[in-house]
């Protein structure tokens, strides 16, 4: 299993460096051959650029929003088995 935060990527100018975007995170995924992955790091405070509600919309928009890649929402849980 594997985490990748998905929030607080804009303005990318600035948080490139230090946050990805849901794309990147949906692309990460891919790359490390994870069996399943959750993007958090979203949602909890409106404090960054894109919007609080953003990064979820952002994932579902380039498919990324899978049984494999899960966006979870505060409290929200995921089983993961053997």
């Amino acid at each position: 299993m594997a985490a990748f935060p998905i929030g607080a990527y804009e303005p990318r100018w600035f948080m490139r460096t230090m946050h990805c975007d849901p794309a990147e995170a949906v692309e990460m995924h891919g790359l490390v051959g994870a069996r399943v992955s959750v993007g958090l790091h979203w949602g909890t405070f409106p404090l960054p650029d894109e919007g609080r509600e953003a990064p979820a919309r952002a994932v579902a928009e380039i498919g990324g929003e899978t049984p494999d890649f899960r966006t979870l929402r505060c409290e929200e849980t995921v089983a993961v088995g053997r």
